[in-house]
């Protein structure tokens, strides 16, 4: 099964977020980060669920320093929701799926 969510990197990542033409969450994320982790499947969920209406990408921040450097992330999971390539809200830390799926809702 392949992932709903799309893998970002530093080099794509003005062309698959801010240049989108629907909103786009970015999870901020890495391999050894439990609590990202945790999240993973009910991004991959929401993915499927809004699909053609948002668009879940994920950006390894190990692979990946400088998106979010410039974002300021300074602890993971970081999300952050773009819509016409401007962050329009963001939310650090885990959260249960209903949560993430309410925060996306009133984003967009």
């Amino acid at each position: 099964m392949g992932n709903a969510t799309v893998a970002v990197t530093d080099a794509t990542f003005d062309a698959e977020v801010r240049q989108s033409d629907v909103p786009v969450v970015v999870d901020f994320w890495a391999e050894w980060c439990g609590p990202c982790r945790q999240i993973g499947p009910s991004l991959e969920e929401l993915a499927v669920e809004y699909a053609g209406k948002v668009k879940i990408v994920k950006v390894n921040v190990d692979e990946n320093p400088d998106s979010p450097a410039q974002l300021g992330v300074r602890g993971i999971p970081a999300l952050f929701l773009f819509k016409n390539g401007q962050v329009v809200s963001n939310k650090v830390g885990a959260a249960p799926k209903a949560a993430l799926a309410t925060w996306i809702q009133s984003a967009i």
